[in-house]
């Protein structure tokens, strides 16, 4: 018991101490030009999307006052998904086997199996705090454990205790190591609570701690996420130099010069065909965008909004339509979703003057990339 207690310490610590060591030294890949962390949005993790399958074996122990067992085999296998770079699920098997002994000098010594069926809540602290970056070499996931612990017989004194069935619960560590595009190799290190009634005379809680080294494989078509393009924030050097002053003035000596390029050109097509005439064509709509479940209209997108303020008339009569990426949520969530846009844009139309603005029902078009579908749409009536 003292040797698996101090194997799990070890690889523990210093697991959690390498967080900084993946943050630091490995991140080189994902930072823009300034070393900040890029994050986000992605592209809609699809339904098959990010599929994994566990295969492990290793060793166990139990413990609890009086009660403690030798070390025994440990194997599982799991399925998983991850929903989001950061978060994500599995469900699977876990399989422990150990020769419990009630005194320390060998005696009443009787062999003790059991299944443990579990879903687990997992974590990958190392895209949380350093972006994600699908090339990693090592990534760190504390998870959740919870499900039920099903044992098989006992003998000896022992004997009828056991074959039953309950409720357990745990907490543990996958420290996964890239091998290639989709396979890795996983040490996990678990603590696994359940209660002492069911294998011993003495205490409340008996613990399972295990550690078992593996394979996993992703199934998915799709094993990875990506970032869109779009989402890109435009970087403005700062502070506005001399030599920034100069460039845009001859930006702008060259519009001009282009501008007036064109002017002669539509000059030359009216005397050509006199009878065409050429009409200045308004605003008619534009197209506010969202990233993946927010209701906020970003500063980019007030922008965009602001030059539409400038270029309509205010007293015109204005629709604003709120749309959702069917691909992504329920359609409850994706109503609420494009309502809430619809309003927030009404509210920034709103107070740049227009005083005739309405919201219309939402309207779902399938696009792709499903970023096209996150939007609201002023209509100018």
């Amino acid at each position: 018991m003292k040797g698996i207690k101090t194997i799990l310490g070890v690889l523990a610590a210093a697991t959690l101490l390498t967080v900084s060591f993946n943050a630091s030294a490995q991140e080189n890949a994902n930072r823009d030009a300034d070393g900040n962390i890029v994050r986000g949005a992605y592209e809609t993790n699809g339904l098959w999307d990010n599929w994994f399958l566990d295969l492990g074996a290793g060793f166990n122990t139990v413990y609890d006052n009086g009660f403690k067992g030798h070390a025994g085999l440990a194997t599982e296998i799991n399925l998983g998904k991850w929903i989001t770079p950061v978060s994500g699920i599995r469900f699977g098997w876990h399989g422990l086997s150990n020769e419990p002994n009630g005194a320390w000098d060998g005696t009443a010594r009787e062999h003790v199996a059991f299944n443990y069926f579990h879903g687990d809540y997992m974590l990958n602290i190392s895209n949380l705090f350093s972006g994600y970056k699908e090339t990693r070499t090592w990534d760190i996931i504390p998870y959740l454990t919870t499900g039920v612990l099903v044992t098989g017989n006992g003998d000896g004194e022992f004997k009828g205790y056991l074959s039953n069935y309950e409720y357990a619960a745990g907490a543990g560590l996958r420290n996964e190591f890239r091998l290639g595009s989709r396979w890795n190799f996983n040490v996990d290190l678990q603590w696994l609570v359940g209660a002492a009634k069911n294998y011993s005379h003495q205490g409340r809680f008996i613990n399972f701690p295990s550690v078992v080294g593996g394979f996993s494989y992703n199934l998915s078509k799709k094993a990875n996420f990506d970032r869109h393009d779009s989402i890109t924030p435009v970087i403005i050097p700062l502070p506005f130099t001399e030599d920034d002053y100069n460039a845009l003035k001859d930006k702008c000596a060259a519009l001009e010069k282009e501008n007036a390029a064109l002017k002669d050109k539509i000059a030359e097509l009216e005397a050509r065909e006199p009878e065409t005439k050429y009409v200045e064509v308004g605003v008619s709509s534009a197209t506010i965008y969202f990233d993946m479940g927010q209701t906020t209209v970003s500063d980019r997108e007030k922008a965009h909004l602001e030059y539409f303020a400038n270029e309509v008339d205010k007293e015109k009569e204005l629709v604003v339509v709120g749309s959702a990426d069917l691909g992504t949520g329920s359609a409850k969530r994706n109503e609420y979703l494009a309502n809430k846009r619809a309003e927030a844009v009404k509210a920034l139309l709103e107070n740049a003057g227009f005083n005739n603005v309405t919201v219309g029902d939402p309207e779902y078009d399938i696009f792709e990339p499903a970023v096209r579908s996150r939007v609201a749409v002023i209509k100018v009536k």
